[in-house]
């Protein structure tokens, strides 16, 4: 029989999403929960799994096609009989198994669709493991899974141009950072060795493979412009406008109000330096982010204020006890926010760990949507694009956003004498409903004494 996949409920609300890249074609066989395609919703890029196991038999929209909740994409040749309450296979009443009849409107399930078969497609993270096949286990992605890297996890997708129809079994095997890297790489997981428990493909041995791959590499090309032709033109959609509508909302919602402070922070430098030959940092990279990141956790303990939100509906400010720490990530696809839950709790390695899994998984387009959302409070390196300064917005919903500046050697005053200093200027803006201009002030402060003076966090805690 004929089975249709619609587009499902991804969550968050989203109504619609655009195929980045199908895994499958025509003809190809796939198991149940088997990565079929890769859709793009306003806030990330979705491994979407079959709901079904069998043949394809259609692909019903191409790539970099705009689809809504409810449309058809792909359909399957199934084996087996068709389910009491549906109508025989290749009618329209064929696509209920995605949770909508071809009358209803996109993103509503018909009422006459079976519960099992709504509950099977509904949302975009795998079918029901009870029903058939074997069972679905979901990969933790980004922070999750860095801070963890579990060794028995394995890798459900196949190389960008493996047949997707190859068994199981030949796969390689990693952690989903670890495929979020070599994605980000353009190394294909086919073509490393793993040398981690059992032959799992570790984050060392994509980034040996890429060096070695390194120089046989051709620069990226920038296609030119069409003779004649003096501008071009390209579609608002997914991130890009997400994030302009949220960037305007904030702007024009949140007065915001913006100081700056300039830190002499030679001795924060000299101890990343010196935490490079500490056993306990070994093979964990320690940068001024990660410090910054772990002062703002401790400086947020003393100024409750700026980690707070504004409720309009319920006339209330909502006083956080936990840090989520958004990073602010520049990526191909426009600006991200992911964070770190419960960063105030994590020590400094497993801080520095889990932002170099945070970045990895931006850059590669990878982001889980649950990444995205529930942040209390957010930093943005400016500085390593060459930034001494800026007026950072709010991220929507939070009372406050640091960023950094570029640190630069230049005369500073020290110890009574001009001395060539390493000097980084910390910009906070904050919404001044939520944050006074004097508590602003002590948040930025604190965060900068400690990286002026490490040793000054025993007299903050």
């Amino acid at each position: 029989m004929i089975k249709v996949f619609r587009l499902p409920d991804l969550g968050e609300g989203l109504t619609e999403s655009e195929i980045v890249a199908w895994r499958v074609a025509p003809g190809d066989t796939v198991e149940l929960n088997q990565l079929i395609a890769d859709v793009e919703t306003a806030k990330a890029v979705v491994e979407l799994p079959s709901p079904f196991a069998g043949v394809v038999h259609e692909l019903h929209q191409q790539p970099g096609t705009v689809v809504h909740v409810g449309e058809p994409i792909v359909s399957f040749e199934v084996a087996g009989t068709e389910p009491a309450g549906t109508e025989p296979a290749g009618t329209e009443g064929a696509g209920r198994a995605g949770g909508a009849a071809a009358s209803d409107p996109p993103g509503q399930a018909s009422a006459a669709a079976p519960a099992e078969e709504r509950e099977a497609v509904l949302v975009g993270y795998g079918a029901a493991p009870e029903r058939q096949g074997r069972p679905h286990r979901r990969a933790r992605t980004g922070a999750e899974a860095d801070l963890t890297e579990p060794a028995t996890v394995e890798a459900l997708e196949p190389a960008a141009t493996a047949a997707v129809s190859e068994p199981a079994a030949t796969r390689p095997r990693s952690t989903p950072p670890v495929r979020a890297l070599a994605r980000g790489l353009g190394i294909e997981l086919s073509q490393v060795t793993g040398t981690g428990p059992t032959g799992l493909i570790t984050r060392e041995d994509v980034q040996a493979r890429s060096d070695r791959s390194a120089p046989e590499s051709a620069p990226e090309s920038v296609a030119d412009p069409a003779a004649g032709e003096r501008e071009t033109r390209s579609p608002i959609r997914s991130v890009r406008k997400h994030t302009a509508a949220a960037m305007v909302r904030s702007a024009f919602t949140a007065p915001h109000v913006t100081e700056f402070l300039t830190v002499d922070v030679t001795p924060t430098m000299d101890l990343i330096e010196s935490l490079r030959t500490n056993r306990a940092f070994q093979g964990v990279r320690i940068g001024i982010l990660a410090v910054v990141a772990k002062a703002l956790c401790l400086a947020v303990a003393r100024n409750p204020s700026v980690n707070t939100r504004w409720d309009e509906a319920a006339g209330e400010i909502v006083q956080y006890h936990y840090v989520n720490l958004g990073i602010a990530a520049a990526t191909p696809r426009g600006l991200l926010v992911p964070n770190i839950p419960d960063a105030d709790r994590l020590g400094l390695a497993d801080l520095a760990a889990a932002l170099a899994g945070l970045t990895e998984t931006a850059r590669a387009g990878t982001t889980a949507a649950e990444s995205l959302r529930g942040g209390t409070i957010s930093i943005t390196n400016v500085g390593v694009f060459g930034i001494d300064a800026g007026t950072p917005i709010l991220n929507p919903g939070e009372a406050a956003i640091l960023a950094l500046g570029g640190i630069r050697r230049q005369p500073w005053e020290h110890r009574g004498e001009i001395a060539l200093r390493q000097v980084m200027t910390l910009s906070l803006s904050f919404d001044h409903r939520l944050v006074d201009g004097e508590q602003g002030a002590r948040f930025l402060v604190d965060v900068g004494t400690i990286l002026a003076d490490p040793a000054m966090v025993l007299t903050m805690v």
